[in-house]
């Protein structure tokens, strides 16, 4: 993609919501530096090259994308045709065109998975295995011994049922 003010490669994106709608607008680092774009206390370059007044316009993301993914090599224009990622540092690659979209793709913005059926009990004995223990450390550095008795027999009742 093209810078809009010259024809460098664009590696700004600048993305303006304006009365229900958005306009954008692909600057190179040196056009997007010389307008004040970076500036987040400067946007009057932005709002003459938007054509809207400040009352009208208001910003909403500032941020670089990458030319390509360092990782798997992917691109904007890869995910721009084929509407996804190459990988899991692609969101991170391309975050300041993914980020706006992503709450209106998913539930959310983490993804937290998915735990097979028939895995969820021994999954929540683990984690409570690993609580146990943790506390247990936490009671033998307070020198509390008699909670540390209690935890290291509950430690080994889960640890007998997990096995």
């Amino acid at each position: 993609m093209k810078c809009e003010l010259c024809d460098n490669k664009a590696t700004v994106f600048y993305t303006q919501a304006v009365q229900g709608g958005q306009k954008k607008i692909c600057l190179c680092d040196v056009c997007a530096d010389n307008s004040g774009l970076t500036d987040p206390g400067a946007f009057s370059m932005v709002d003459i090259l938007m054509d809207e007044t400040p009352e009208q316009a208001q910003p909403v993301m500032v941020a670089e994308v990458a030319e390509a993914c360092e990782h798997c090599g992917f691109t904007l224009e890869d995910y721009r045709k084929v509407g996804r990622l190459g990988c899991s540092q692609c969101y991170i690659a391309f975050r300041g065109e993914i980020l706006p979209i992503l709450p209106k793709m998913h539930h959310g913005t983490k993804h937290e998975g998915k735990v097979p059926s028939g895995m969820a009990d021994s999954l929540a004995l683990r984690k409570k295995l690993a609580a146990m223990k943790k506390d247990l450390e936490m009671a033998i550095a307070g020198e509390n011994f008699e909670v540390a008795v209690g935890l290291r027999d509950g430690i080994k009742e889960l640890e007998a049922q997990i096995s």
